[in-house]
This record gives C-alpha cells, sequence and structure tokens, in this order.
C-alpha cells in the first residue's frame, strides 16, 4: 500500500516541475460507526475537504487494528476494519497518515454518509 510512496517520489525526482508537494492517497473508505457519535449534531457543519484526524486505538477491545476517526477534535466514527489493517501497522511505524472528508451525502444508510480518503504528503524538493 505505501510502496507507492517510493514510486511516486521517483517520478517527481526525475520530473521536478510535476510539483513541490505531492499527495498520495492511500485509500477511500466510507466511515464506519457514524451512527454511534455525534455525527449528526456535527453535520451541518462539515464541509468536503475538512481535515480529519486518524488516532491509533491499540488497546480497543473490538479490535487491535482500531483506527478512530475525529472532526475537529469530536470523534465520527472508524476506519473500516476491513481497510484498516494496513494503516494501523503503517501508523505504528511512525508514518504520519492525515484524511479528508471527500463526500458527505444525506443517506438513510449511515454506511453511506461520510467517505474519506487517506493519504501521505511528500515533500520534493526543486533543484
Amino acid at each position: 500500500m505505501f510502496r507507492l510512496a517510493a514510486i511516486i517520489a521517483l517520478s517527481l525526482a526525475l520530473h521536478p516541475a510535476c510539483a513541490a508537494e505531492a499527495r498520495i492517497i492511500v485509500q477511500q473508505s466510507p466511515l464506519a460507526g457514524f451512527q454511534y457519535y455525534d455525527g449528526k449534531v456535527l453535520w451541518e457543519n462539515m464541509r468536503v475537504g475538512d481535515a480529519l484526524t486518524l488516532v491509533r486505538e491499540p488497546q480497543n477491545s473490538h479490535d487491535s487494528n482500531a483506527v478512530r476517526v475525529d472532526w475537529k477534535g469530536q470523534p465520527l466514527g472508524y476506519v473500516p476494519r476491513r481497510d484498516n489493517r494496513d494503516v494501523a501497522r503503517q501508523m505504528d511505524r511512525g508514518v504520519a497518515a492525515q484524511a479528508r472528508i471527500v463526500n458527505l451525502k444525506e443517506a438513510r444508510n449511515p454506511w453511506q454518509r461520510v467517505e474519506f480518503e487517506i493519504f501521505v504528503e511528500l515533500a520534493v524538493a526543486r533543484p
């Protein structure tokens, strides 16, 4: 999953005019557990593009790979269990994974309301 970062870094090194920074999208997922948090109350203020904070919870009694997703200090839910193993492993290794909202949808199914992406930033030195 994060091996792609090395490929992109090499590409940008070979073509430095492409960008001074690169963002590598690691995954895009629906938000799990939205219905169990204050998402309904926060919904009106959330916007596509808003930064999200990923919080590793290795002591979580339900899932040792749990990664909580917060918006402005408020818990919104979790990276889905089926998608969290690699993200948890990389966070445990110190990788600075970031996240942001990419889609907000008024839907009855809480799994369809918030879609987010996880990414890493690469700083590329210009010659």
